[in-house]
């Protein structure tokens, strides 16, 4: 009589909470390896600043290997991250509180070619921003926010926790396929900029770090953990007033008072804090506004409006031409539908990456 052997019960995947704490610190750590290295590339010669469309971080004389270098390794990197995100709304497909194998892939494609990138700058310093405009790499991101706004709309509400009347059919079909836009826009904007240690260089490092690492959580419960999207969002003010600053340009209220204003309006009903505490903070905004701007002529007031009067409108603008999009696709194959679910909230699967 055969004697039934038991199996060894696999063991648990890491917790995706424990991947994304410990992201984070990988993002910071890295960040201050690009600091203390950068010292020897201020030695680097750049092209002489042409005016408010340039980008200074480039060489004067760039050669075959700076421009195959960095786009070579860019479409390595993004073409890899793509493949990530097919694979797991193909072949994973579900929530869980571990990671997926694919998550760990995701990771490692990530920190291989963020090493990749840091060693590239410091042989042939040139990134993409050669090549393309400035204006390339700021609009993807500016894009990205929106659309988190879009999918968003329904579970927080637009203005004051009041959704929008936004189609769910684009809705649905933004939250099914957004992964592969976002991890274009962080991958783009990741390759577009030398690793050089100027203190605007590394605030956008981080960001671009902690906004990869939310792409590698895809079909996770971390990547829906909502403190940490809102923190992803919240990061934008600090990283453009922070930027702001040290340009010395006086911008730097336009970004804090228009980021916080979306803040205020619309952000924090994504969270669970009491109805109190988010009218002390609307309070405390408008106390802010009116300290800052009573010393200063009253038609610079209209700094604090242009960030959400811009990001809202694209919300419907880009609603309107994702429809159209939608409508122009049934028409060529009628066969061809996206039917949004009955409950279309941003915890469903879908909106992994």
């Amino acid at each position: 009589m055969q004697q039934t052997i038991p199996r060894a019960s696999e063991p648990k995947p890491p917790s995706s909470s424990a991947a994304l704490w410990g992201g984070v610190a990988f993002s910071f750590l890295f960040t201050a390896l690009i600091w203390v290295l950068g010292e020897r590339l201020n030695a680097v010669k750049l092209a002489p600043d042409t005016g408010a469309a340039h980008y200074y971080w480039k060489l004067p004389e760039p050669t075959f290997w700076t421009h195959a270098s960095a786009w070579g390794l860019y479409f390595l990197h993004q073409i890899a991250v793509w493949w990530t995100i097919w694979y797991a709304q193909t072949k994973v497909g579900k929530y869980t509180n571990g990671l997926h194998k694919i998550n760990i892939t995701a990771m490692v494609i990530n920190a291989v070619f963020i090493v990749l990138h840091l060693v590239q700058t410091h042989i042939f310093y040139d990134g993409l921003a050669q090549d393309v405009s400035v204006f390339s790499s700021q609009g993807s991101v500016i894009i990205l926010l929106v659309l988190v706004l879009i999918m968003e709309n329904q579970r927080r509400g637009m203005f004051f926790g009041k959704p929008a009347p936004l189609s769910s059919e684009v809705v649905h079909f933004l939250k099914k396929y957004h992964g592969y836009f976002f991890a274009w826009a962080t991958i783009y904007t990741f390759w577009y900029h030398p690793m050089v240690n100027t203190s605007g260089h590394l605030i956008g490092f981080i960001y671009m770090f902690l906004l990869m690492l939310q792409g590698c959580l895809f079909y996770t419960r971390a990547h829906t953990n909502r403190w940490w999207t809102f923190a992803l969002e919240f990061a934008v003010l600090l990283h453009g007033t922070l930027v702001a600053i040290n340009q010395g340009k006086g911008l730097w209220t336009m970004f804090f008072f228009g980021f916080a204003g979306i803040t205020v309006v619309t952000q924090l009903y994504g969270i669970k804090i009491p109805q109190w505490s988010r009218i002390a903070l609307l309070v405390a905004y408008w106390a802010g506004v009116v300290y800052v701007y009573s010393s200063q002529e009253l038609f610079k007031l209209n700094e604090i409006i242009r960030i959400p009067l811009i990001d809202y409108l694209m919300v419907f603008v880009i609603t309107g031409l994702v429809w159209l999009g939608l409508w122009v696709a049934k028409k060529i194959n009628p066969k061809w539908q996206m039917t949004p679910p009955k409950n279309l909230t941003s915890s469903t699967p879908e909106t992994a990456q």
